[in-house]
């Protein structure tokens, strides 16, 4: 169901609330909050562990559910959509970057950025295979492309999820702690690919604790005991 009109909108977040029941306790992670994201921003979702970030990502993916609230994404209220609906638009509109990379650990790294084309039936087979080993190059895989994920290197494998991700060309890229197991130059690396996404359209959305490349970024939401305490765009 399409229901916002604003081109450049991508994410709007309204109201969301999110509640968990721990033994006979309801808790509350997420307090009602609200913003909005447009086309071709990087967000920095930043505060203390335990406070809703990655919840709220998996919410903008569609992987989780508001107790309350809605996300918009796209012009989608995307909780309305049946399971399979949700894997196919999921599949097209989002790409999503893991700490831990979560590539196919019986995959090349070709043939893991090849499965979301698959996956999605996106282009046809040969651009796949063309698109995947351009992606690879992109991020200075292509020597190591026939290579298992357990053969790379950390910031090797987490370069390779990116292009993974990005197979697609989808609108969001969403990214929760993609340098947290990486050494700073590995890191490094990583956010000037995001970086480069953005310039070239791409809207990032990013969880990271590490306080220097927040810095970098414009706009910050800070969220603490499930409510934004500050965002950069509204404050600054």
């Amino acid at each position: 169901m399409m229901t916002q009109s604003n081109p450049t909108l991508l994410v709007d977040v309204q109201k969301v609330f999110k509640r968990f029941i721990v033994g006979e306790t309801e808790v509350t992670i997420l307090k009602g909050i609200s913003f909005q994201v447009h086309r071709g921003e990087f967000v920095m979702i930043v505060g203390p562990s335990g406070n809703g970030k990655s919840t709220l990502l998996n919410m903008v993916t569609g992987v989780d559910h508001p107790s309350d609230g809605k996300v918009i994404v796209g012009g989608e209220d995307i909780h309305l959509m049946s399971a399979n609906d949700q894997s196919l638009w999921r599949g097209k509109n989002v790409g999503i970057v893991f700490q831990f990379f979560q590539m196919m650990p019986s995959l090349t790294l070709l043939n893991n950025v090849l499965l979301p084309m698959e996956l999605a039936n996106a282009y046809d087979r040969q651009t796949r295979r063309e698109r995947a080993e351009h992606l690879l190059e992109r991020v200075g895989l292509s020597e190591q492309r026939h290579k298992l994920p357990s053969m790379v290197s950390g910031g090797q494998a987490q370069r390779a999820a990116i292009a993974r991700a990005i197979a697609n060309e989808p609108p969001l890229l969403i990214a929760d702690e993609p340098t947290g197991n990486l050494d700073p130059t590995s890191a490094n690396i990583v956010f000037e690919l995001f970086e480069q996404l953005v310039k070239e359209g791409t809207t990032i959305m990013m969880v990271t604790h590490d306080k220097e490349l927040a810095a970098k970024v414009p706009r910050k939401i800070e969220i603490v005991e499930g409510n934004i305490t500050r965002d950069t765009a509204v404050t600054s």
